[in-house]
Formats: C-alpha cells, sequence, structure tokens
C-alpha cells in the first residue's frame, strides 16, 4: 500500500535537516567517504580513574524528555504549521496501532534520510544523557520511533522512517552525546567556555537541557579532572574541482567549482575497541553543485573489535555500524550498513607504514533514485543489499602518503520499480605535508551508480572528478 504523497513533517523537518548539515559540517577526505585510520596506539591519553565513573540513571526523567520529544514537534505541527498529518485521533492511533497498517512513504529524499535520524539522536539521547550506557539507551531511539509513527501522525507507519529514525538516530545519537561530553571536559574559561556550551546543547539539545536542569552547564564536570578524554582530530580541506556527468573525462565537458571538506576522528582504532563507538569518523563535504550545497555525509562508527597481534605488526578485526548521505550533480544516495572490517598495520623501514582496509557487510537500507517515478512523486527506491570496500594508505616518513580506495554495494529493490543497483566509488590521493599543520593534495576519482530495471530500460550515472586542495589539520 501507497499512500499519497504530502508535505510531511516540511516544516520541522526543513528545520531539523537545517540543524543538522549545520552542526555536522562545523563539527566534522574525499569525495569518497573515507574512514581509514592508522593505529597510532601511543598517540591516545584515555582517563582511566575516569572510566569507573557511573553517572547516576534517572528513568523517571528519561521517560519524561522521551515524551516531550514527542509532544512538542506534534504540538509544532498541529497548531503552528497547521499539517494535514498532524490532525490526529483516537481512531487513527488506533488503526496505526494495527502492524497490517504499516506502509512504506513517500516524503521527499531529505526528509526520510536526514531529519528522521536527528530526530531519532533526540529520542536516543533522553537516555543516554540521563545516565545510560550505548547499548541501554538503543531502545529508546526505535521507541521512539515507533511512537511517533503509530501516535503522531494519523497517516500509517512506514517501516523507512522507522529504520531511518531508529538505527541512524542511534548513531548520529551518540556522535553527538560524545562530541558533547568532549566540550565539557573543556577546561577553557570565559566567553570560549560559554560559546562552547551552546554549541553542545545545539548538536545535543537533551545533554544540555539536563545540564540546566542539574546545574552544571557551563562548568566542568568534577570527574573530569581524573584524565582525559580520547584527542579529536580533524582535517579541514578548501580547494578546487574538475568534473562532469557521465562522462569518463572531467577535462572534456567538465565543470570547475570550490570546495570544502572536514573529516573529524575520535580516538584510535587499537583503544577500547570492545567499546561502542570510543573510535569513530564523520566526513563531511560541501562547494557549489546544481543538486545541493552539501555533498557527503558519512559516519561510521566502531561497535566491537578484536585486536590480533603478529610479530611487528597490529591487525584489528570490527564490527562497524556506517551511514552515508551523498548527493551530487549525476545523483543522490543514502544507504545505513552494519560491516565487519579487518584494518591492518604493517611497520615499513625508515619510519614508513602501510595501513590495508577491507570491509564487507549488509546494506540494512539504502534509497537509490529511480528516474521513472513509478510511486507518485517520490523519485527513488528503497532496498536491502550488501557492501564492500578495500583500501590502502601509504605513508612515508610521516611527510608523504598515498591513499586509494574502493567500495562497492549491491541493492535489491523491496519498495519502487523492480530493479537492482550496484553503486560503485574509487579514490586516489597524493598528500605532502609541507608543515606540522598544513598539507596539499591532489585527487582523483569517480562514482558510479548502475540501475538494472526488470520493466525499464538500464540506467547509468557516473561523477568522475579531479581535485587539489590545501588541508589545515589540528587536535583537541
Amino acid at each position: 500500500m501507497i499512500r499519497p504523497f504530502t508535505r510531511k513533517k516540511n516544516a520541522v523537518v526543513k528545520f531539523i535537516a537545517g540543524m543538522t548539515l549545520l552542526v555536522l559540517t562545523i563539527t566534522t577526505h574525499a569525495q569518497v567517504p573515507d574512514h581509514t585510520q592508522p593505529f597510532n596506539p601511543d598517540s591516545l591519553s584515555l582517563r582511566k580513574k575516569a572510566s569507573l565513573y557511573h553517572p547516576q540513571k534517572r528513568f523517571g526523567r528519561a521517560v519524561f524528555e522521551l515524551g516531550v520529544a514527542e509532544l512538542v514537534p506534534w504540538l509544532f505541527d498541529r497548531y503552528a504549521m497547521k499539517a494535514d498529518y498532524a490532525y490526529i485521533s483516537y481512531g487513527t492511533m488506533v488503526r496505526n496501532l494495527k502492524p497490517s497498517t504499516w506502509a512504506w512513504d513517500n516524503d521527499p529524499f531529505p526528509t526520510n534520510q536526514i531529519g528522521h535520524p536527528f530526530h531519532g539522536s533526540i529520542f536516543f539521547n533522553s537516555f543516554r544523557s540521563n545516565g545510560y550506557n550505548f547499548w541501554q539507551s538503543v531502545p529508546a531511539a526505535f521507541v521512539g520511533s515507533y511512537l511517533w509513527e503509530s501516535l503522531a501522525e494519523n497517516q500509517a507507519p512506514a517501516p523507512n522512517d522507522f529504520i531511518n529514525t531508529g538505527f541512524a538516530g542511534v548513531m548520529l545519537g551518540e556522535v553527538t552525546h560524545r562530541l558533547a561530553e568532549k566540550i565539557h571536559y573543556s577546561h577553557r574559561k570565559g566567553f570560549i567556555k560559554k560559546a562552547g556550551e551552546v554549541f553542545a546543547t545545539i548538536i545535543n539539545p537533551m545533554d544540555g537541557f539536563n545540564r540546566i536542569l542539574d546545574g552544571t552547564w557551563g562548568g566542568t564536570p568534577a570527574y573530569a579532572q581524573r584524565g582525559e578524554l580520547p584527542p579529536i582530530t580533524m582535517d579541514f580541506d578548501l580547494g578546487a574541482r574538475r568534473f562532469t556527468i557521465n562522462n569518463t573525462n572531467p577535462f572534456a565537458d567538465g565543470k570547475f567549482g570550490f570546495f570544502g571538506r572536514i573529516k573529524l576522528n575520535y580516538g584510535s582504532p587499537a583503544k577500547l575497541y570492545k567499546t561502542p563507538f570510543s573510535n569513530f569518523s564523520v566526513v563531511t563535504e560541501f562547494g557549489a553543485d546544481d543538486s545541493s550545497g552539501l555533498n557527503i555525509v558519512s559516519v561510521q562508527g566502531n561497535i566491537t573489535g578484536w585486536k590480533l597481534n603478529m610479530a611487528r605488526n597490529t591487525h584489528l578485526a570490527f564490527i562497524s555500524a556506517n551511514y552515508d548521505y551523498i548527493r551530487n550533480e549525476a545523483f543522490f544516495y543514502s544507504a545505513e550498513s552494519v560491516k565487519m572490517n579487518l584494518l591492518s598495520e604493517y611497520e615499513l623501514p625508515h619510519n614508513s607504514k602501510i595501513n590495508t582496509y577491507l570491509g564487507l557487510g549488509a546494506i540494512i537500507l539504502s534509497a537509490i533514485p529511480d528516474p521513472y517515478r513509478k510511486y507518485l512523486d517520490r523519485n527513488y527506491d528503497y532496498g536491502p543489499g550488501v557492501t564492500f570496500s578495500a583500501g590502502g594508505l601509504l605513508n612515508i616518513n610521516d611527510r608523504l602518503s598515498y591513499n586509494i580506495r574502493y567500495s562497492g554495494g549491491w541493492t535489491h529493490t523491496v519498495n519502487g520499480n523492480l530493479s537492482s543497483y550496484y553503486m560503485s566509488t574509487f579514490t586516489n590521493e597524493l598528500t605532502l605535508r609541507l608543515a606540522k599543520t598544513f598539507s596539499l593534495s591532489a585527487e582523483s576519482g569517480y562514482f558510479k551508480l548502475k540501475g538494472y530495471y526488470e520493466d525499464f530500460d538500464d540506467v547509468l550515472k557516473s561523477y568522475p572528478y579531479l581535485r587539489l586542495s590545501a588541508r589545515y589539520g589540528i587536535s583537541l
């Protein structure tokens, strides 16, 4: 059953999506998302005594705040925006609680793939910011999504909304929780400390709200004095790119434009690898484009891992949760996946090393463009699949590095036109470090999306590119 197209959550989603994009752009290397990290096992100073700290769990307040996260958006939709879907009744609630009423929706792509994950992060942090650990907070994102879909709308609950709000909401929620925690641990004072608290509240409203209730807003937690949180490294790229659409030669018919990219790494793969999201990376990319100012949001968080020591070389197997949002002039794409990964580091003479990466896993749900628009005004299909990635990083004396990476994902449509898709990305990048924090980078690569349709002609979309950029790196 496909419900008619509506402007569902239009105003609220515009606010949510805009805030999310702003936050990730400010806080979060390649046109192809690259999460490969060297181990750097000795560069991480972790708090040891502070790890024994167990915050007080406040179940009643957590449940209350989860309810607030449901009620406030609904009140805004119903009475400020007078949105059709917000006119609920006892009858709509009873109907939506029946499993048979569930149906895929056809909301705009940014609404489903960005707006819902942000809402899910609020649900997640209603418990995470009230003393509960990662796994104890996971159900809150899914429960919050189910309640919203069933009780806060008069339309049928959508499985795509449930997955996007739940799975991606957990990822975004834990990332914002840890980033806000890092800001709280800052020993800076005065205006900078207050500005940091405001920013932390923007990216994690529940945490800021609870700090206000507890009277700790603007202060440093007492247990922060016992040690340090994992470090954050950030790379800021600014440069020019030459790209084309459905052409293998960007120089032939390509377009020129400027771009920016921010890559954030939290922690180290070799430390606390049994703790969810003790190591994660966020990549954002933006620039002048006919499709969108934001080109990439990509998040990878390690769930658990196993360290394998063999002679002088180190290997780490880990399970990761992944979220990818891609939008360029050729096509758009979004996916949530879980992968098993193998990260290896090989020591070479003259202070050089090689890092290799292999990943294989399942795509839980992907949203892929469909030019034939069978389902009314929705221009994309949904489906699960499998994903594979491989890459390598050669670092010579911490001065010159070469990074190569390939990623592929196959998806079979379960809602949309009968079809399957293969998404592939490739990048190779040469970087020269000129100073401690300044580097120059040259890169080439492509995006390709091939759609195989049973009732229509196949479709091939490609986006090859060349880029030059200057990079500034900092550690926090």
